[in-house]
């Protein structure tokens, strides 16, 4: 089935390089490509083209730039997927688009090989949640336990629209934290504060796209990540030690004169999870995360971790150890665990 692409972006020579790039899959009518030179353009657009898949955006463009036009995706196409394509990758652009619903994020000059499996990627996700939508609007089981008033208002498209994929998962969860940042945070103006953290979530969110995970969130001055697909764990690993070694590389001059040699604690579990969206309708906050026990044992596993240290527990251990060398580093407990845990360091 072919794919309808939304590009917008105000270049004139894209949409020729576009069709030059994709001349084959356009041939076999495998994509679909339509074009905006900018986000007020690309809402008349979608008025015309209900049956949009994704959108690629620019985000520096006239009129309406692309991250204005996410927030107007977000409120009027929900189940719309956007990437934003740009050569603004500086982490203030990155973490607006995120946060504002971006699938993901590509800098520029495009790799045209990098964009071909991130558009993949999110026209699987985007066909999920469709046959997701279509399962539940064809189920006539719901009629014989739900109040018809009910299935009315199930089958109206704002319902439609706001339903998002609930599934089991086999992911790997990665949790990134700044040791010691909260008593920086006290001693030093604001400015230089936002300026330090902004610079290590620079380095981690770069290593967490390039092995082709996804940032979930960012909690004070810790990351949450997940990686899916193929090898997770191993992507998740090699992820954190790039992040590990690269902040071990840092020394910071304080306002007191005296230097800060900045480290992470990272924890790391894979296994199955519940992937959602999660928070309050009422309040119209929701997150698409991931919840369960998987993703408690990562966050317990940081924390136990020290400074410069990536954690691993057994299973995962058992897993990579061909792969990467370990070492044991004790038996710990943790919450709501019966029995003692054996983590390992991931040391290279």
């Amino acid at each position: 089935m072919k794919a309808k692409i939304l590009v917008v972006d105000d270049e004139a020579d894209l949409q020729l390089l576009i069709k030059q790039k994709f001349r084959r899959q356009i041939r076999e009518q495998q994509y679909e490509f339509i074009f905006a030179e900018n986000g007020v353009k690309a809402l008349e657009t979608l008025e015309e083209h209900a049956d949009v898949d994704m959108v690629l955006s620019d985000i520096n463009m006239p009129e309406m730039d692309g991250l204005t036009l996410l927030v107007r995706l977000g409120e009027t196409s929900p189940l719309l997927k956007s990437v934003i394509v740009s050569a603004y990758g500086d982490m203030d652009n990155i973490r607006t688009a995120m946060n504002r619903g971006a699938y993901d994020f590509l800098t520029k000059p495009i790799d045209f090989k990098d964009l071909e499996v991130t558009m993949e990627k999110t026209l699987r996700y985007v066909s999920q949640l469709k046959e997701t939508l279509k399962a539940v609007r064809e189920n006539d089981i719901l009629r014989m336990y739900v109040d018809s008033s009910v299935l009315q208002f199930m089958t109206q498209d704002t319902f439609g629209k706001s339903l998002m994929l609930s599934e089991n998962i086999e992911a790997t969860v990665v949790f990134m934290d700044m040791c010691g940042f909260t008593s920086i945070s006290e001693r030093e103006p604001a400015d230089t504060v936002v300026k330090l953290i902004n610079k290590y979530f620079d380095v981690m969110v770069k290593e967490i796209i390039a092995q082709g995970g996804l940032v979930d969130k960012f909690m004070g001055d810790a990351v949450m990540a997940v990686f899916r697909g193929d090898y997770h764990l191993d992507r998740a690993v090699e992820c954190s030690l790039a992040v590990r070694n690269q902040i071990n590389g840092f020394k910071e001059e304080l306002s007191d004169q005296s230097d800060y040699y900045p480290k992470v604690s990272i924890g790391i579990n894979s296994g199955e999870m519940v992937s959602g969206n999660i928070g309050s309708a009422a309040l119209k906050r929701l997150d698409y995360t991931v919840i369960g026990d998987v993703v408690n044992v990562a966050q317990r596993l940081q924390a136990t971790a020290q400074p410069g240290q990536v954690v691993v527990s057994e299973s995962g251990y058992e897993q990579i150890k061909e792969a990467f060398k370990c070492a044991l580093v004790s038996e710990v407990k943790l919450k709501n665990k019966a029995n003692p845990v054996r983590i390992y360091e991931v040391l290279e």
